[in-house]
């Protein structure tokens, strides 16, 4: 049903071309006119009988948990599915085939692959938005051999950037640089994408929603933009900032630099 709603919004109240939705949805065309022209939703299709094997159903919710599990592994650390048989033999006393459970593990295999393939929405690069990020480099700081991090705000759009080198990762450092370079282009990004960074994000809440520290959101208030954060363990998310981090420190950064003061440095950059 999900899918008929989205034809028919797509279709009758956006205009969009049948063949644009089907191939976007990778259906067939007549398929999508079907169901954008149809009238009475009231006609049921007879169901089909599925028999259920009986010594299969019983396991397949902790084969799906297995499954699951391992997707989030390493492709070399992931059980094969004679080893989840065989878990299966050993820990859950199952008495059907090899083969059975074979077959089952292939086929939820591609189903959660096609699942995560779906969700995995392209991300769009529009005029005002930016990328922020954290890199690190070399320095040779007061005489010392240091490790510096370097605070980067990309403009995936435009493919420009600009950073700011501090000492520490820490809440004044990313404030600050973040206002630095607000006030040097003269505007604000009207959306910005981050890391769950610590200065930024107190805590991940289970829903997707974060809890953000005091001094961040009242930055927010104070400069009036929107804020996106990136799905935990999902920096490809982020990933034109990313590509600056390096560009940055290859080209930029290394290699060490010379200083004395940051804050000359900084008017440099």
């Amino acid at each position: 049903m999900a899918e008929i709603h989205y034809i028919r919004h797509e279709a009758n109240k956006k205009g969009r071309a049948y063949s644009k939705i089907a191939k976007q949805m990778n259906r067939d065309s007549r398929t999508v006119q079907k169901y954008a022209e149809m009238d009475d939703f009231n006609l049921q299709e007879k169901p089909k009988q599925i028999r259920k094997a009986r010594v299969m159903e019983p396991v397949k919710p902790i084969l799906d948990q297995w499954i699951k599990e391992d997707l989030n592994k390493k492709k070399k650390f992931r059980r094969t599915a004679q080893r989840l048989f065989t878990q299966l033999v050993e820990e859950h006393q199952f008495t059907g085939s090899s083969r059975s459970v074979r077959q089952y593990v292939s086929q939820r295999k591609h189903q959660l692959a096609e699942t995560s393939d779906a969700a995995a929405l392209p991300l769009e690069t529009k005029p005002g938005s930016a990328q922020v990020d954290f890199g690190e480099a070399p320095f040779k700081y007061l005489g010392e051999s240091v490790t510096l991090p370097f605070l980067v705000l990309s403009f995936p759009h435009s493919n420009t950037f600009y950073f700011q080198v501090f000492q520490s990762q820490n809440r004044e450092c990313f404030l600050e640089g973040l206002k630095r370079i607000f006030h040097y282009i003269g505007g604000v990004p009207k959306v910005i994408r981050f890391d769950n960074l610590s200065p930024a994000v107190k805590r991940i809440m289970p829903n997707g929603q974060r809890e953000l520290t005091e001094e961040f959101q009242n930055f927010v208030f104070h400069y009036d933009f929107e804020y996106e954060f990136c799905n935990p363990g999902s920096g490809n998310e982020k990933g034109h900032v990313e590509a600056m981090v390096k560009y940055i420190r290859n080209n930029f950064l290394l290699p060490e630099l010379q200083i004395h003061s940051l804050d000359q440095l900084n008017e440099t950059l």
